[in-house]
């Protein structure tokens, strides 16, 4: 029986209690303490979570590569985090008046198209969409802009720069975000209509991005 690197990466796929998970749920955890500094204007604080919360988020994907510990549940508890991140802060945000609620809008509209579609392609064998390079740029530019836009409300030099620069992020994540949310409904399309078969889909599920 093989039991070279690949075989081990397969065998890991099924665990639950692996290095990345248990990194994926405490940025879980931090999903309510983020929002409870941005909605009490603790905005320093706020911006050192995220920060870290984006550290861990790079940090449990090196570790689930290197060390061969992919997993369904992580890669449904990855994705997870970033879209309560990304809810939790804009909805923030928004009440703090920080940012317009355009914002908040614009990319929960994307996500909740995408997740109404996902039930018609579970009926249809599909476990999902693949993840798109589109959808975790949108989602990596949008996590950058978060804390940017926190540091903006700290007076002087730094806010200001702080302020161009999340400003830039956050309308090239959004612009990403959609482009990636066109490619997962031309996507569903095919499906609907016979286009792709089931075997062109990974075996694996994953949420997409």
């Amino acid at each position: 029986m093989s039991t070279g690197p690949e075989d081990a990466q397969q065998a890991d796929t099924d665990r639950v209690l692996t290095v990345p998970n248990v990194i994926s749920l405490i940025r879980l955890l931090l999903v309510p303490v983020v929002g409870y500094l941005i909605l009490t204007g603790e905005y320093v604080p706020a911006f050192v979570v995220l920060v870290v919360a984006g550290v861990s988020d790079w940090l449990d994907g090196v570790i689930a590569r290197r060390f061969h510990q992919t997993s369904k549940l992580g890669k449904l508890l990855d994705p997870m985090a970033d879209r309560l991140f990304i809810f939790v802060t804009l909805v923030g945000l928004c009440v703090q008046g920080v940012v317009p609620w355009w914002l908040l809008i614009a990319t929960a509209t994307k996500d909740l198209l995408v997740t109404a579609c996902l039930p018609f392609m579970f009926r249809r064998g599909y476990p999902g969409f693949p993840v798109h390079v589109a959808g975790k740029s949108g989602t990596f530019a949008l996590m950058y802009a978060f804390p940017l836009l926190l540091l903006a409300q700290v007076p002087g030099v730094v806010g200001e720069v702080a302020f161009v620069l999340g400003w830039a992020s956050a309308i090239w994540g959004v612009f990403l975000y959609w482009c990636a949310g066109a490619i997962y409904l031309h996507q569903f399309w095919q499906v609907m209509t016979g286009a792709v078969d089931r075997g062109s889909v990974p075996p694996n599920p994953s949420v997409a991005a």
